[in-house]
């Protein structure tokens, strides 16, 4: 009988996690059965979970305290399995803290099979069979819309995309899910940060925590802190059966791999500055930028409350 540490829910989350995750029994889930035991995949699980564990709090996807004392009711939630590094590693995330006691939620796993020539589609059912959770895999054929629609040299992805999310949303609604969960992570915000910044001319990256324009689903993303290069070591350490994409990913020449090609060139040239530029992302000051949809700049009076401008030489 698999068992559950105790956690203090009087504690701070990063606190909680830390004497969760160092006392963490010897029987785990089936998804861990062959994981390995090295000291550097238990740290590299334990700050995926910490991370996790922290967006969840941060963000508000899940008042956990309210669930355990049965002030609310236990949500539900739909994540998203692509057959990527990231969505497995979603999925694992997720199911380390469900068993853990550290997550109050149902999880559903759903994996949108969209039709590609050559997709293997026993892969997902097998692997998910092992792992003991519920999942869905519904079949829409938008591989063929998508490439008869989009003009030669277009990119697939913002129709893709579009229809993906009206599935989802309908399969969530469906299993009465109140939010779907997306693997998308630090690298993915920022590589969209600067394709917003350089070619949209606007200032916004993937937000954590948002709610569809029906006000009925929320769209989460718990991984929106880890670094990619952590999630590719743990997929490769957990032998997640990978399958390639072979719609978007098979094009050349996309926005999203310049933006990725020249922040691997800042990391190169000054190592940590991905970190940097995603603290940037939670750490900003509405006053310093040109919004006035943002900042009430005709509110300011003399004789008001100022702030200092210490970065700005004049």
């Amino acid at each position: 009988m698999a068992q559950h540490c105790v956690i203090d829910s009087r504690a701070g989350p990063v606190a909680k996690l830390a004497v969760m995750a160092d006392t963490i029994p010897p029987l785990a889930p089936p998804l861990f059965a062959d994981a390995p035991s090295s000291v550097s995949f238990k740290k590299l699980r334990k700050r995926l979970v910490r991370g996790a564990l922290k967006a969840v709090d941060d963000f508000g996807m899940v008042d956990r305290r309210a669930v355990d004392a049965g002030e609310k009711p236990r949500p539900k939630w739909l994540v998203c399995l692509s057959g990527g590094k990231d969505s497995y590693g979603l999925l694992a995330v997720l199911m380390d803290l469900q068993w853990q006691g550290a997550l109050p939620v149902d999880l559903i796993a759903c994996n949108l099979d969209q039709g590609q020539p050559g997709f293997p589609k026993h892969v997902l059912p097998d692997w998910l069979d092992t792992t003991g959770v519920k999942y869905r895999i519904e079949t829409e054929d938008t591989y063929s819309i998508v490439t008869e629609k989009v003009e030669a040299g277009r990119t697939y992805c913002s129709m893709c995309s579009r229809l993906r999310r009206g599935i989802l949303y309908r399969i969530a609604r469906e299993e009465g899910c109140e939010a779907i969960v997306l693997g998308h992570h630090r690298d993915d915000a920022l590589e969209t940060f600067m394709m917003n910044f350089i070619h949209g001319g606007r200032m916004a990256a993937m937000p954590p925590k948002l709610l569809n324009d029906e006000g009925d689903c929320f769209v989460l993303r718990p991984l929106i802190t880890a670094a990619e290069d952590d999630l590719a070591k743990f997929a490769e350490a957990m032998n997640f059966p990978i399958i390639p994409c072979n719609l978007c990913g098979s094009q050349d020449g996309l926005q999203r791999v310049a933006m990725k090609q020249m922040l691997d060139e800042w990391e190169r040239k000054k190592p940590g500055v991905r970190q940097v530029m995603a603290h940037a992302l939670a750490t900003v000051r509405p006053s310093h930028l040109h919004d006035p949809r943002v900042f009430h700049f005709a509110g300011l009076e003399i004789g008001g409350t100022g702030e200092t401008d210490p970065n700005v030489p004049f």
